[in-house]
């Protein structure tokens, strides 16, 4: 037994060096000692700034970075993002010259630990990640180890016109990397009918640890430059030692190796045999980073189905499907997947019931992708499909997916399979560690019905799902690795899965690796022959042993280095209830370890998720990035003050849009807008706060005073006066300010429209009509289109009494005035009924729904934010009761749809799209991300540039796609802002406009002066 590494002292010099990296600099050690700290990452940090390399070796940094997705923590020395094959040599070679060790990374989604080290990290997604060449004729592409998996493979079909494709897809495949692939020789959902990553590749460009450059082909190794007179020494000396190494261990390699489909398990060293033709490329692939660097590859492409169907199949359990998975291949499937009744029930609790569509009857599924040139024959082979699961017995139910909304639902659920389970709706929690063991597909059925054996002899529990028709199976399993003894259950338990898998003749890995998590038990799969040719091999390739320490031969212990081993059990006091899930653990500490790598914060497409990340490309600003920040904050802090100080903290922050997409998009439920909240009120006592929270976070309150004086407001803001009036406040002078509606505009709206004064209506029909800060005070007209539409949908509309939200408070981190105001707003708005509360500005509803009940600890908050309802949502819900909108102006052909991130995070993305559908809106272009202003962040001064960027994730091309005549629909305040910076042509309107049975959607003018139409410069 080897025990779990454990928090160091504070006298140790590496510790010292993680809060003050700068060389020689004195440092307290916390007991009245002062000593000099000499940082190990200065020397190398110089040597690579000669060679031209730039690195970053900043605590913040090494936070970021010492994480994958698996269970472990390894602080690298330095992080260095290469832009050429040039800079890894650099780099390569001064790691060398220092002993230090040299760990690849790509998406970092690793859940094996592969993507972790102690020495160097070279990120290859931030530069190195290009298409480089496309020869369909060949069958080829030619790519850098950064470029995405999802990425390529758009860049393929678009290219050949989607006759071709690039096969792997793995569920990160829109954050993992060609490079991570070969690493791990992935392979993905359709791996039933493309295999692994090592059936796709046809060269492979490397780097050694001696500098050589080096490319691996499918019949030997050759110098990439033919000048290259080290590189072809090394090469043809390397290829002769490995055909040596063949030679000597054929039995031992025919015997052991390439057993079963999913045999990822060590180093393919199957294919350095003869009748491989010593096919050096493949054997490269799954070697996880310890033989070489990989710096390019010529990827094989495959031919692209003409057409799909998804049969979706529902068990009693997963033994059940599995027993059915030989008669299922006999049909040829593209895909056999399954999940069990745990992810979908986390799905449906996270993210609402709708969120999974088409699913059969049944508490375990598959998901059975069949494809073919001709649409009838597909459904044909469907149907005979399905009866011949009939005559099985064991299926509860089937049916195919023909729609592509729930085709899309039901692929979500698998593919966020690894996120969703990790905190479950149970309130549970599971880890990864022997999340990939595969079997041969008709063994895999009684591996599975042991295995759960195994599990309830620990008592542990296990969420299942993966690649069922290849026999790989993702297991997270709900260890207890916080404490001792539970450690001591996942090394004892991890064991006897290895032992168990082994007699089932499987293997450790299918497609993740082994690296730190089951490298240890290679020698219950492998002889002691196997054993010993492996590490011939990489010391061949290495002899230095400098590439990705810990992993594969001479690894770790599997419980070294544990990321929640050593964290220490203290308070840390929130304003937000943040609802521990697991017990004895703080509140805070919980909410910051729910990260758990998966990465699709760092996805290119797809949900709005991560804004900040999607215009700097820096893991800094991803949502994962973040929560690793804070991960290493409760961890390292030497007292809770402390922690709540830190820097690195604030500046990881600091391009959080608090958009709370993360907490919807993240499978894992990370909500950073809550805990940017949190922080900064923390962070800023005592401190002087920058000038924007006050100017933008007290906003209410100085709407009152604009209210009375908005005609003088106006007037002066109109003036260059206007510019230095933002100056002063920390605003950007490049972003002209909103128009100021006098104090009874709201009013006079509301009234002419027929609303009711708060309390003097007791129809049952009645709601409440939260006439907000912002639309009071910039948007009044929509107050009275939107209590218009009320009326029209069949309401009597009643004026909630005068209340504040307090999101802008909340944004900024003020929350004891936010809370203050929220309480008040529960007083007054818990009027003894259950009306729906319906908010126009849909900001100001997510507060009320989520932030109330979260910062106000009372029953009475509870019940406000239960009937609250954004504009959007109540109406949706009329449209879905039958009501038909009667806009008094034709509507739009084609409308621009920005849905405000809170909107999407807390009510969903559908209601605006199926109101809009009903109003005869016959084309809905859907912005799908943030605008970029996000309340006060594209307001602020040091943030404007990156606001911009952010809207050319989505925003900016959609209005460029559409002509003038599109409306534009922006229910939130700041989407109306950003679309008034981009073309002040296009006035955003909100959906009550549209709908507006009473007058004409031309809004009122929302600005002072002329926009800024100069483009911004693309950031760095």
């Amino acid at each position: 037994m080897t025990d779990s590494v454990s928090r160091p002292v504070l006298h140790d010099p590496e510790v010292l060096h993680q809060r003050n990296p700068v060389d020689g600099a004195p440092v307290d050690t916390g007991d009245g000692a002062v000593i000099e700290v000499r940082n190990p990452a200065t020397g190398l940090l110089r040597e690579l700034s000669e060679a031209g390399v730039s690195a970053d070796a900043s605590p913040r940094r090494r936070s970021e970075y010492s994480y994958d997705a698996s269970n472990y923590r390894v602080e690298p020395l330095a992080v260095a993002f290469p832009r050429t094959v040039d800079d890894v040599v650099a780099a390569v070679m001064a790691c060398r010259a220092s002993g230090t060790a040299v760990i690849a990374r790509g998406g970092g989604t690793s859940m094996a630990g592969n993507a972790i080290g102690p020495g160097l990290v070279l990120d290859f997604s931030r530069h190195m990640d290009r298409v480089l060449a496309l020869d369909e004729e060949a069958g080829t592409v030619d790519v850098e180890p950064g470029v995405v998996l999802a990425a390529l493979s758009r860049e393929v079909e678009r290219a050949t016109g989607g006759r071709c494709t690039f096969a792997p897809d793995p569920s990160s495949k829109n954050r993992a990397t060609v490079g991570g692939a070969i690493g791990n020789d992935a392979c993905g959902n359709h791996s039933v009918r493309y295999g692994r990553t090592s059936d796709h590749v046809a060269e492979i460009d490397l780097v050694t640890s001696d500098g050589a450059r080096l490319t691996a082909t499918e019949t030997g190794l050759r110098a990439t430059d033919p000048a290259d007179s080290f590189s072809i020494t090394r090469a043809e000396t390397l290829s002769a030692s490995l055909a040596r190494l063949a030679q000597e261990n054929l039995s031992t390699f025919r015997l052991e190796l390439g057993r079963i489909p999913r045999q990822v398990s060590g180093y393919h060293l199957q294919n350095l045999l003869p009748e491989r033709k010593f096919n050096i490329a493949r054997a490269v692939v799954g070697s996880e980073g310890t033989w070489a660097i990989v710096v390019g590859a010529r990827m094989k492409l495959v031919p692209k189905p003409a057409t799909a169907l998804l049969v979706c199949l529902g068990y009693h359990d997963v033994v059940d499907a599995a027993r059915d998975i030989p008669a299922i291949l006999e049909f040829s499937p593209a895909a056999v997947e399954g999940t069990d009744e745990a992810i979908v029930a986390t799905m449906r609790h996270r993210r609402g019931p709708d969120s999974v569509l088409g699913l059969p009857e049944g508490r375990a599924w598959l998901f059975v992708d069949l494809d073919g040139d001709d649409t009838e024959a597909v459904r044909a082979q469907a149907d005979r499909l399905l009866a011949r699961l009939a005559e099985n017995g064991r299926l509860v139910h089937g049916r195919a997916a023909a729609d592509p909304a729930e085709r899309a639902s039901l692929w979500r659920v698998r593919e966020d399979g690894a996120g969703l389970s990790s905190r479950l709706a149970s309130g549970g929690e599971s880890w990864p560690g022997w999340e990939d063991s595969a079997v041969a597909p008709d063994e895999l059925a009684d591996y599975l019905a042991d295995l759960r054996e195994l599990l309830a002899e620990h008592e542990l529990t296990g969420v299942m799902y993966g690649h069922f028709g290849a026999g790989c199976m993702h297991i997270r399993i709900t260890y207890d690795l916080r404490s001792e003894e539970g450690r001591e259950v996942f090394r004892t338990f991890t064991r006897q899965a290895a032992e168990l898998v082994v007699r089932h003749g499987g293997s450790l890995s299918g497609e993740h690796g082994d690296g730190r998590a089951r490298s240890e038990f290679l020698p219950l799969m492998y002889s002691p022959e196997m054993m010993a040719a492996f590490s011939e091999c990489r010391r061949l390739w290495d002899p230095v042993g400098i590439l990705n320490p810990g992993s594969m031969t001479e690894p770790d212990p599997m419980d070294a280095h544990l990321a929640l081993a050593g964290v220490p059990q203290r308070e840390w006091r929130t304003s937000f209830d943040l609802h521990p899930a697991h017990a004895g653990t703080d509140p805070w500490v919980h909410a910051a370890q729910g990260c758990i790598g998966v990465g699709r914060c760092r996805a290119d497409s797809g949900g709005v998720m991560c804004p900040s990340y999607r215009a700097t490309r820096d893991e800094k600003d991803s949502t994962r990035g973040r929560a690793r920040v804070l991960q290493d904050m409760v961890r390292g802090a030497r007292t809770v003050e402390e922690g709540w100080r830190s820097e690195e903290v604030r500046e990881a922050l600091d391009l959080c849009l608090s958009c709370k997409a993360c907490s919807t998009d993240c499978p894992a439920g990370v909500d950073m807008a809550t805990y940017k909240s949190e922080f900064f009120d923390h962070y800023y006592r005592g401190r002087v706060r920058p000038l924007a929270h006050f100017s933008l976070g007290w906003l209410p309150r100085w709407l009152k005073l604009t209210g009375r004086l908005s005609v003088v407001v106006n007037a002066v803001l109109a003036t260059p006066l206007g510019k230095v009036a933002a100056a002063s406040g920390g605003l950007t002078t490049k972003r002209a300010l909103p128009r100021f509606a006098g104090a009874r505009e709201w009013r006079r709206e509301i009234a002419d429209a027929g609303a009711h004064a708060a309390g003097e209506t007791d129809s049952t029909d009645s709601v409440v009509l939260f006439v907000d800060t912002f639309t009071r005070g910039f948007r009044p007209e929509v107050a009275g289109a939107a209590t218009r539409v009320l009326a029209d949908a069949g309401h009597v509309v009643e004026c909630s009494p005068d209340a504040c939200c307090g999101l802008t408070w909340i944004s900024t981190g003020q929350l004891g005035t936010a809370k203050k105001l929220l309480s008040k707003a529960a007083k007054v708005l818990d009027d003894g009924t259950d009306r729906p509360i319906v908010v126009v500005e849909p900001s100001c509803a997510a507060a009320l729904r989520k932030d109330l009940p979260e910062l106000v600890h009372t029953e009475q908050a509870k019940r406000v934010a239960a009937r609250v309802r954004s504009f959007a949502a109540h109406v949706a819900e009329r449209v879905s009761a039958g009501w038909e909108p009667s806009p008094a102006s034709p509507p739009p052909e084609q409308a621009v749809l920005q849905t405000h991130c809170h909107e999407y995070s807390v009510f969903g993305a559908a209601a605006q799209r199926t109101v809009l559908e009903a109003a005869g809106v016959r084309n809905v272009v859907d912005a799908n991300g943030c605008c970029g202003v996000a309340g006060n962040f594209g307001f602020e001064a040091n943030h404007y540039d990156v606001s911009m960027q952010v809207a050319e994730n989505a925003l900016a091309p959609a209005l460029r796609a559409t002509d003038e005549s599109a409306a534009v629909l922006t229910d939130g305040f700041s989407c109306a802002r950003q679309v008034d910076q981009l073309d002040p042509s296009r006035p955003g309107l909100h959906l009550a406009q549209i709908l507006d049975p009473g007058t004409t959607t031309s809004p009122t003018p929302t600005t002072t002066t002329a926009r800024h139409t100069k483009e911004t410069e693309e950031l760095p």
